[in-house]
């Protein structure tokens, strides 16, 4: 099972791309390094203050893809920097 959640953020303090940037950086680092999920900023590149990211993971059952990609989205929710603002999921 394979699922992927669509997150778009807003970033409050991000005053240009590379500030914006930063954030993501963190962001996907952390996601990356502690769950078992790949990520990716997939438009808004060229807005400083909105990103939406893609997370995808891959498990044998969906609950346990659900659980990680709720995992994930917990993490993005403690991050200071930024606000979730639309989520949608997908499962392929």
């Amino acid at each position: 099972m394979i699922g992927v959640v669509y997150v778009e953020v807003f970033i409050y303090e991000a005053q240009s791309l590379k500030d914006k940037r930063s954030v993501l950086k963190s962001m996907t680092t952390r996601l990356k390094q502690r769950l078992n999920v790949s990520v990716a900023e997939i438009a808004h590149q060229d807005v400083w203050q909105r990103a939406e990211v893609a997370i995808v993971t891959v498990a044998s059952e969906k609950k346990v893809a659900e659980k990680e990609l709720q995992r994930a989205l917990a993490l993005i929710d403690g991050i200071q920097a930024l606000e979730r603002t639309v989520t949608n999921y997908e499962w392929l």
